[in-house]
């Protein structure tokens, strides 16, 4: 009896037709008889055409690109996503077992990066934790598990950290694949509530992007077509038109009835179209999978019936292929684009970080040219009324913000009750005139009776310049601040001198302005007086009315009153003789009135433009120098030691930068090998 020759089988990752099937099921036959072993042995060549030699090289670039990290950078890598139920296909896709069990077997982002290669002998790895640690085929389940232990803790808890798991064997497609966490919506014990929450984060945070293929992995036991299956339904919310969406359907031996018109008719936009596999049942060896999988498309009576370009795990293999090298190939100009923005903006921003110092010469010149910039930025802001620092935000825009503090202190003052001319006409006024009777000739009237009013609607308003002082430095400290501790953000030691050197001077600048406005009220009480022609003026106008007053104020219970509007006229019955006396009081205040609030106004204005120019020009430098070298400042000398936030910043941003510079010299070299390449051919 002669010797049973031990099963064959490579896995063909060419598009096979009917005849090139049914051509390797005769030399299988063949080879059978020829050894007498009775058995179904399958020659396929290698994956070894020009197609993977070009393809390979660019893969590989876009997996270092990957395990550099440069998706942190905000720079997406074309990436096939495998969504759904998933496990059987990249396992039969990689030729190794992946973790079965209960509930989620999968708890972080899987990277699987396929090779195919010469050597007879598998190597296997996995990277995580910034190490590698090397595993087989035999052993690379419990390696799995123990890296996902490691990344995600122990229990039934996931990570949005991935782990990647290098396959290198021969036959196998060129592939890089990302197998997420299967969805669930039941947490099972030991699983957070939000489960289904996290899962769906991640799987959305994969396929969003539109360099991302999304592998959607559907069960032909299933009504895979509804489009309110889970994965679908993601797929679909990202992939509207599905143009980036591969269906790959399982199961094809167990629910053979009408999958034919399923795949042909899609109803769910899977642009990418369709590919039925068969799974790999209880311990068949993947090579066996393949042959009974070629089988049964080959002669089941319904599933014989459906195009032979879109079944089977090899024919899943080559187009998956095909797709990633046209995403790759859609991309790489995108993607060194972005790497060079990314670069360029991160050395730009390299730049803008404070010099380290080491002596105090260096520390005074840091200081002096910070005081500087702080003096410019706030000359432009606060006295020039330029805004090209800070264009967007109107808060900064100072001159116009100003113009809108000052103009509502005025409409205070004009709507106050004191302000209003036709209230309790006259009443006031006789009230005063009553309480003023002297030995003294008839119908003249005391000065003093004049200031009593004007000393009382004085008292009435006094608190609005207060409330307008308290508003104006509130606003000038809120500018003042955010423009200094914008230009320390770099000087660790500086923020705290600076921060204190600024609030210590608003306030010394808001109690002298307090004090002023305090004295500018009570000089207002203490005299009467103006230079202003517009005071005469406007009272002998509101005084020609007063014979019209006395005729009508007998006859008429209210009067229209030019300057002032409609008045109720008082009761003659009272204090009649005191009439004209009254009506000249008020007219008189009227006009004087007007004055008042107008030279409150125009003070408080001059007032805060020379109290903005020494604050900016004088009064800071020497507030910032003073609190640096006080006792119990931080000194010049403590310049010199760096910022943590700015230590954190610089090597961030020089990890970032030789990381990009790394990317960029490995596409450098990837897309000179594709322009000899394309120039040769």
């Amino acid at each position: 009896m002669k010797s049973k020759r031990k099963r064959t089988a490579a896995v063909l990752y060419n598009k096979p037709t009917a005849s090139d099937l049914s051509h390797q099921e005769n030399l299988a036959k063949k080879e059978g008889d020829d050894h007498g072993s009775g058995e179904l042995v399958l020659v396929s060549p290698p994956i070894a055409s020009s197609y993977n030699d070009r393809i390979r090289p660019v893969l590989d670039a876009v997996d270092k690109l990957r395990n550099l990290a440069v998706m942190e950078e905000g720079v997406q890598l074309p990436t096939i996503v495998v969504v759904g139920d998933q496990s059987s296909v990249i396992e039969s896709l990689a030729g190794i077992n992946l973790p079965r069990g209960q509930g989620i077997c999968t708890r972080v982002p899987l990277i699987m990066r396929l090779q195919n290669h010469s050597s007879p002998l598998p190597a296997l790895f996995l990277e995580y934790d910034k190490k590698v640690v090397r595993t087989d085929e035999e052993h690379v389940s419990q390696a799995i598990n123990k890296a996902t232990q490691v990344i995600a803790g122990p229990g039934k808890k996931i990570s949005k950290t991935p782990l990647t798991l290098v396959v290198k064997k021969k036959g196998i497609p060129d592939l890089t694949m990302v197998d997420l966490p299967g969805i669930t919506r039941v947490p099972v014990h030991g699983q957070p509530e939000n489960i289904y929450d996290q899962i769906k984060d991640i799987i959305m945070e994969y396929i969003k992007p539109e360099e991302s293929i999304i592998l959607n992995v559907l069960s032909a036991t299933v009504d895979f077509p509804n489009p309110t299956c889970e994965s679908i339904r993601m797929s679909q919310s990202v992939d509207k038109t599905g143009e980036r969406t591969l269906a790959v359907v399982t199961k094809s031996d167990k629910s053979p009835e009408g999958l034919k018109e399923k795949v042909t008719a899609d109803d769910v936009n899977i642009g990418l179209g369709y590919v039925c596999v068969r799974n790999r049942v209880g311990n068949e060896s993947y090579e066996d999978a393949r042959v009974a999988e070629a089988k049964l498309f080959e002669s089941h009576p319904l599933l014989s019936k459906i195009d032979k370009s879109i079944v089977g795990i090899p024919v899943l293999a080559q187009k998956l292929m095909e797709i990633q090298a046209r995403s790759i190939a859609r991309n790489l100009t995108d993607i060194v684009k972005k790497i060079n923005d990314k670069l360029s903006h991160n050395i730009s921003e390299f730049k803008t970080l404070p010099k380290a110092m080491s002596s105090m010469a260096e520390a005074m010149s840091a200081f002096r040219r910070v005081i500087g910039q702080v003096k410019e930025s706030l000359r432009k802001i606060l006295l020039r009324g330029e805004f090209d620092e800070y264009p967007n935000d109107k808060k900064m825009h100072c001159k116009a913000r100003l113009v809108e503090i000052l103009n509502d202190f005025f409409c205070d003052l004009k709507e106050c009750p004191q302000s209003n001319p036709t209230s309790d006409f006259l009443m006031d006024e006789i009230k005063y005139l009553e309480e003023a009777k002297e030995i003294s000739l008839p119908n003249f009237f005391s000065r003093t009776i004049f200031l009593s009013i004007l000393q009382e609607k004085v008292n009435g308003i006094s608190s609005i310049p207060t409330d307008f002082v308290k508003t104006l430095w509130s606003y000038i400290e809120e500018v003042v601040m955010t423009v200094l501790m914008s230009h320390v953000q770099n000087y660790y030691q500086l923020q705290l001198s600076a921060k204190r050197a600024g609030l210590n001077l608003i306030e010394k600048m808001k109690e002298n302005s307090m004090k002023w406005v305090s004295e500018v009220v009570e000089m207002e009480k203490l005299t009467d007086y103006t230079c202003n022609p517009e005071f005469e003026i406007e009272y002998k106008k509101l005084m020609a009315q007063k014979d019209a007053f006395m005729r009508n104020v007998y006859s008429c219970n209210s009067m229209n009153i030019e300057g002032l509007g409609l008045v109720d006229l008082v009761n003659p019955s009272k204090s009649p003789h005191l009439l004209p006396q009254a009506f000249d009081l008020r007219m008189k205040m009227v006009a004087y009135w007007n004055i008042v609030l107008t030279r409150f106004v125009d003070s408080m204005a001059l007032h805060l433009q020379l109290s903005v120019h020494k604050l900016v020009n004088d009064h800071l430098e020497r507030e910032l120098v003073a609190q640096m070298m006080a006792p119990d400042g931080n000194g010049l000398e403590k310049m010199m030691d760096e910022s943590p936030l700015v230590a954190t910043k610089r090597a961030k941003l020089d990890g970032s930068i030789n990381k990009l510079k790394e990317c960029k010299e490995i596409l450098a070299k990837i897309m000179d090998r594709t322009a000899t390449t394309s120039c040769g051919e």
